[in-house]
């Protein structure tokens, strides 16, 4: 269930909300106005552990190594049983 940023049009809170009908407008908590409207928001998401890459936060994700050599040359990153990352 997706969790969407709301405005209140009758005192200015912003708030998220975890919602099951994209068309529900949940009421302020903090004035409890119906006078809500949907916000747009960035995506944000995490892939896999970062452990394989070191992402963080605002930094891309790095390319897997596809040299012979490296034990990871056919992982995709995340959890490799095989080699531990």
């Amino acid at each position: 269930m997706p969790i969407f940023e709301y405005v209140c049009e009758k005192c200015g809170n912003e708030f998220e909300e975890l919602v099951f009908d994209r068309n529900e407008h949940p009421p302020c908590p903090k004035c409890q106005s119906v006078q809500t409207s949907k916000l747009m928001s960035a995506v944000r998401s995490k892939v896999g552990s970062g452990a394989a890459g070191g992402e963080s936060q605002g930094e891309a994700p790095s390319t897997p190594s596809t040299s012979s050599s490296s034990p990871c040359a056919g992982c995709s990153g995340g959890n490799c049983s095989t080699c531990g990352s």
